[in-house]
């Protein structure tokens, strides 16, 4: 019984040959295509990029050193000339403090947006719901957003309309003035882009593991001290491009002001300002230069932003 016993566990005993074999290395060839496979998947999407976004850019640098009007065969080489005509003339970057209208308007767009994405992360009636009013106004065409509020602001428009049940009647030209006109339209802007940084601030509190907010009750810790200390630094990294977006946003806002007002009555943008170089006065050139001094100026102040604020990666557990 003993023999039998002390048999069987010798020969249950795994041995040198009982050890699993060493796969053999794939073929060369096999190499080859595992790392070709990547790129040939990328050469559609590589190919649309080129096609519609660098060699447009590459085309608008190279027209920014000549003269051509948009129409004409012929373009000469001028240098740097249009880039001198740009910074000699004072008029041509007063518009940038139309910018700062819009500026204010992201401003007050990221805290709201912030806000109501805060209040309803959490256990809130009809919650649902008002994630759609928010972010309903991002989908409209933006076309279709200036003509409903070129409605809105005319005088006896809508706006008069429901001031006056509240017994204000007022006969003030909403864009009729420059202040007046770029604070109501950086009023729709608010109103249309709000929802966009909405959902970007409601999913990233949404993947704050729900663990903290329990420990953080259990701790005692209310609604503010919650978003002070969970919420904030956990979306920090959103929050950075957010304010990106805005700034970028800002500096090149263009939709709204060319479809309400056309750029009249002191509500000319960069971008309006480029368009009519280009379109209405035949200086291709110059509208040239101006674009890639636009995005000099967004990539310089996005830089300076990623310094001052660096995107460093949040552990929250």
């Amino acid at each position: 019984m003993t023999d039998t016993s002390h048999r069987a566990a010798v020969q249950a005993t795994p041995g040198p040959a009982a050890t699993a074999p060493v796969p053999a290395p794939a073929p060369r060839r096999a190499r080859v295509w595992r790392g070709l496979t990547p790129w040939l998947f990328l050469q559609a999407p590589l190919a649309l990029l080129i096609t519609f976004t660098y060699a447009p850019i590459a085309n608008m640098v190279a027209y920014s050193f000549t003269d051509w009007d948009g129409v004409s065969p012929e373009l000469h080489y001028t240098g740097t000339g249009n880039y001198t005509e740009l910074l000699t003339r004072p008029d041509l970057f007063e518009v940038f403090w139309v910018s700062g209208y819009y500026l204010a308007a992201s401003a007050v767009q990221i805290v709201a947006a912030l806000y109501f994405a805060t209040i309803l992360s959490f256990n809130v009636r009809f919650r649902n719901f008002f994630k759609g009013v928010l972010f309903f106004p991002y989908l409209i065409n933006g076309v279709a957003i200036g003509f409903v509020f070129l409605y809105f602001f005319q005088d006896g428009g809508t706006l008069d309309s429901v001031l006056s049940l509240f017994g204000h009647h007022s006969d003030h030209a909403w864009l009729g003035s420059p202040v007046s006109a770029n604070i109501s339209l950086a009023g729709v802007s608010v109103w249309r882009y709000m929802g966009l940084n909405f959902v970007l601030f409601l999913g990233a509190i949404q993947s704050i593991p729900g663990e903290l907010y329990e420990a953080a009750e259990l701790d005692g810790a209310n609604r503010w001290q919650q978003f002070r200390h969970i919420i904030a630094p956990g979306i920090r990294p959103v929050l950075a491009l957010t304010v990106i977006l805005s700034i970028s946003g800002s500096l090149s806002a263009f939709e709204i002001p060319y479809i309400m007002t056309g750029g009249a009555t002191g509500t000319e943008t960069f971008v309006i300002q480029t368009v009519k170089l280009a379109f209405q006065f035949n200086k291709t050139g110059l509208a040239s230069a101006a674009a890639v001094v636009l995005l000099l100026i967004i990539l310089a102040v996005t830089w300076l932003q990623r310094r001052l604020v660096p995107d460093d990666k949040v552990e929250l557990v």
